[in-house]
C-alpha cells in the first residue's frame, strides 16, 4: 500500500487549521481583477497545479482540434441590423430540455471538479442557481447525485458514459430520476481515451504522485495544495462514495464499452423514459439516425477536442446537422467556447443552447463558486451585448434571423501552433 497523506490522516488535521483565506488571498485579488474567459484562464493557471491546469487546458494529440475549435468562431462575421430599437437588458430566456432557463447557455457536465478546486461540482451547480441556468452534472463526478440535488433546484441534466454493466447504469439512472434530474445526455465520443500529451508528459494521476517533481510544483502552488491536504480524498461519488478515486479509475477503464451500438442506445432511452441527448454528434446523417433512434436532443461536440485530433469543429458542423434534422429536433452545442460572441453566432446557426466547459472549469479553478459565477456572469453580458448591437430582441428572434446574419469570411491564419500559441490560450503547441 502507498502511503500518502491523506491514509496519513494529514486531513484530518489541516481541516481544523483554516489557512485557506491565507493562501487564497492572492487568487482572490487576481479573480477580483478578470475582465474575459483569457483573464480567468490566467488565474486559473497561476492558482492550480500544473498537472491539473494541463489537465484542463489541454487537447488531444497536436491539439489542432483545440486551436481550430476555436479559430472557427473568428472566421464568422456578424452583419448586424442597426436602428433595432431595443432596450438593454436583452431577453435571454429559453427552454432546454423543455424546462425554462433564464440563459441559452450552460456549465457543460465534467468530470471530477474536485481536482480543479475542493468546492468541485457544489460550486457550478451554486453557480446555475445563482444564474437560473441549467446544470450537467458528471457520472464522473466527485460530488453525488443526492448532495447536487440538494444545492440546485434549477433544471438539470445528467450525463452518462456507455458503461458494460447494465445494472450499474440502472442503478446510476435510478439515482439520478430521484436527485430531480430531468435529462440524460449519452457520452458516445469517448468509446476510446484520447491521446493527452500534457497529462503524459505531467504524469498526470489521481491523486498525485508524490515525486520530487510534483511536490516541487505543489510548493509552488499553495493554495491549490492546501485544498488538497485539507479536504476528504477524491471520489467518484455518482457511482460509489466509498472508492477513492485512485481506485475506481482502473474500474471505470474497464467498464467502457467500445462495442455499444444503436441497439444499446434503443435500450438505455428505454430504460431512462425521458429527454434524452446524444451527445458527441458531428455528421447529419448520424444525427437523422439518432432521431430515428428515439433521442430527443442532438448535442453536438467533439469532446472539448480531447478525442479524435482533427475531428471538426463544432460551430462549422453545426448548421448541416440543423438542415438534417429539421428545425423541430433540439440542438445542444459545445466546443471552442471563449466568448459571449461566440454563443451568439452557435444560437444564430441553429443551436437551440450551448454547453461551455473550460471557460467556468478556468473560474472554478480560479477561484471555487465566485469563479464559476464570474464566468458565468462574463459570457452573459458578452452575449447581451452582442445580440443588443446585432439587432435581435430574443433568443427566438436570434435563432429565426441567425442564418442571415452570420457570414463566413476568409479562413484563419492559425491554424498551426505557433511559439505564442500556448500563451494565447490556443493549446501546447509549440515551435
Amino acid at each position: 500500500m502507498v502511503i500518502n497523506p491523506h491514509k496519513l490522516g494529514v486531513h484530518k488535521v489541516l481541516q481544523h487549521i483554516p489557512l485557506n483565506k491565507v493562501f487564497d488571498a492572492p487568487a482572490k485579488a487576481r479573480l477580483a481583477k478578470a475582465v474575459n474567459i483569457a483573464d480567468l484562464r490566467l488565474c486559473a493557471k497561476q492558482r492550480a497545479h500544473k498537472m491539473v491546469f494541463d489537465y484542463l487546458d489541454s487537447g488531444a494529440d497536436d491539439e489542432i482540434s483545440l486551436r481550430r475549435g476555436k479559430d472557427a468562431y473568428s472566421e464568422l462575421e456578424m452583419h448586424y441590423h442597426i436602428l433595432a430599437g431595443l432596450k438593454p437588458p436583452i431577453d435571454m430566456r429559453t427552454k432546454i430540455f423543455g424546462c425554462d432557463v433564464k440563459l441559452p447557455f450552460f456549465a457543460c457536465p465534467t468530470a471530477g471538479n474536485r481536482m480543479f478546486h475542493w468546492e468541485g461540482e457544489t460550486a457550478a451547480a451554486k453557480a446555475a442557481e445563482h444564474h437560473g441556468s441549467l446544470y450537467g452534472l458528471s457520472s464522473l463526478a466527485t460530488t453525488g447525485i443526492k448532495e447536487i440535488g440538494e444545492i440546485c433546484k434549477q433544471p438539470k441534466v445528467f450525463q452518462l458514459y456507455v458503461w458494460k454493466d447494465r445494472e450499474l447504469v440502472k442503478e446510476v439512472l435510478a439515482k439520478a430520476k430521484e436527485g430531480g434530474f430531468n435529462a440524460l445526455a449519452l457520452t458516445v465520443d469517448f468509446t476510446w481515451y484520447g491521446n493527452r500529451e500534457r497529462d503524459i508528459r505531467n504524469d498526470f494521476s489521481i491523486p498525485p504522485k508524490y515525486t520530487i517533481k510534483q511536490m516541487v510544483e505543489a510548493i509552488r502552488k499553495p493554495a491549490w495544495t492546501y485544498d488538497f491536504l485539507s479536504h476528504e480524498p477524491y471520489t467518484y461519488a455518482c457511482i460509489n462514495s466509498d472508492v477513492p478515486a485512485d481506485s475506481l479509475a482502473a474500474f471505470v477503464n474497464s467498464q467502457i464499452a467500445p462495442e455499444f451500438d444503436w441497439k444499446d442506445a434503443e435500450w438505455l432511452l428505454g430504460e431512462w423514459g425521458g429527454p434524452t441527448a446524444v451527445k458527441g454528434v458531428v455528421r447529419p446523417d448520424d444525427a437523422v439516425r439518432a432521431v430515428e433512434t428515439g433521442f430527443s436532443t442532438m448535442w453536438v461536440s467533439n469532446h472539448g477536442a480531447r478525442q479524435l485530433e482533427t475531428s471538426p469543429a463544432t460551430i462549422d458542423v453545426l448548421p448541416s446537422i440543423r438542415e438534417a434534422v429539421g428545425p423541430d429536433v433540439e440542438i445542444i452545442m459545445d466546443g471552442g467556447v471563449q466568448r459571449g460572441t461566440d454563443i451568439c453566432k452557435a444560437l444564430a446557426l441553429g443551436a437551440d443552447s450551448v454547453g461551455v466547459g473550460k471557460p467556468y472549469l478556468y473560474g472554478l479553478a480560479a477561484g471555487g463558486t465566485e469563479g464559476v459565477i464570474k464566468a458565468l456572469e462574463i459570457l452573459r453580458v458578452e452575449l447581451d451585448r452582442a445580440m443588443g448591437l446585432l439587432g435581435v430582441a430574443n433568443v427566438d428572434d436570434l435563432k429565426k434571423r441567425g442564418p442571415g446574419l452570420i457570414k463566413r469570411r476568409h479562413a484563419s491564419v492559425r491554424d498551426y501552433p505557433d511559439r505564442y500559441a500556448y500563451e494565447r490560450g490556443y493549446g501546447g503547441g509549440v515551435i
